[in-house]
């Protein structure tokens, strides 16, 4: 049975096959250039992927698709591992058919599989020649484990490596061990600094609900995409009960509208967080702030030991 799977290392996920800009073209191209794409885009054009809804969110290299239909050079997909309130099956959207490889010895379910843990990391060649740039959390079926070396499959049937040093190696899916809470901060602070990027999911950039998933997901919990289907998972926290890795969320009219932001609760009162276009990830007292006013839930997804 063929699967359609991602063969760039980060595919955006766009609201219409033709809502790509021209200034968006390194994007939507195959190879793809990420970083350059989004140096060449200043504050009012990185706003515009929002406040013109651009944008819905993105995919890593080796991520399944389920492809709906074709319009011009698009597919309208469902990303499958995305939760959403928008449809049953996973977060819909258009992806350029260049970054989408027919497969159909894709094992990605039943066998080992390596999960890049660096922020960023190489793709190397059998011949150690530099292939492409992966982001966090991008995981490929394992063909082999060597000291410093992982083998790992590739979309078009190929095979790649990857540094061990960048890498964990798990038995499948199921076997990636559950975290803590302290885990999923831990793992967040290792991205302070990363700008933020409407619809972003990957080490080039991510947007507010996309860094809680994304820590989220890094500690084996697989959450809902967007901030207000997070708001509705997970197990209920009190305000006064808060504990580091719990998400926190935030609502217009001083908590009483609609929900607009979420982070993860840091301790002692801070918040870790991506906070909007022009702004990076950091960490900052809420006390006396915009978010003490506008919080108004908390959700937690970690699990305790013994639970």
């Amino acid at each position: 049975m063929s699967k359609f799977v991602i063969n760039v290392p980060v595919a955006t996920i766009w609201t219409s096959y033709d809502s790509a800009r021209k200034l968006d073209e390194k994007a939507i191209s195959n190879p793809t250039d990420i970083s350059s794409w989004l140096d060449s885009l200043n504050f009012e054009t990185r706003l515009e992927l929002c406040d013109a809804n651009l944008i819905q969110s993105q995919l890593l290299y080796g991520q399944e698709v389920l492809v709906l239909e074709e319009q011009e050079n698009y597919y309208h997909i469902i990303a499958l591992t995305q939760g959403s309130s928008k449809d049953d099956r996973g977060y819909p959207g258009w992806v350029p058919k260049c970054q989408i490889t027919e497969v159909t010895d894709w094992k990605l379910a039943d066998s080992p599989v390596a999960v890049v843990t660096n922020n960023l990391t190489t793709l190397f060649s059998t011949e150690d020649k530099e292939l492409l740039e992966l982001s966090f959390q991008t995981i490929l079926p394992v063909v082999d484990k060597g000291e410093e070396k992982v083998k790992v499959q590739l979309p078009d049937g190929s095979v790649g490596l990857l540094r061990t040093d960048d890498t964990s190696v798990y038995e499948g899916l199921a076997s990636i061990p559950r975290g803590s809470g302290a885990d999923i901060v831990r793992t967040g602070e290792r991205f302070i600094g990363l700008p933020y990027l409407w619809g972003g999911m990957s080490g080039y950039g991510m947007d507010c609900s996309g860094f809680s998933y994304t820590m989220c997901k890094a500690s084996g919990y697989i959450i809902p995409r967007d901030a207000h289907d997070q708001a509705k998972e997970g197990v209920r926290v009190e305000l006064d009960a808060l504990e580091p890795g719990d998400l926190l969320f935030f609502a217009y009219e001083e908590g009483k509208g609609k929900i607009h932001h979420v982070g993860i609760y840091h301790g002692e009162g801070k918040l870790l967080h991506s906070p909007k276009t022009g702004r990076d990830i950091e960490i900052l007292p809420m006390e006396n702030t915009i978010y003490e006013k506008e919080l108004c839930a908390a959700r937690r997804y970690w699990q305790k030991d013994g639970e």
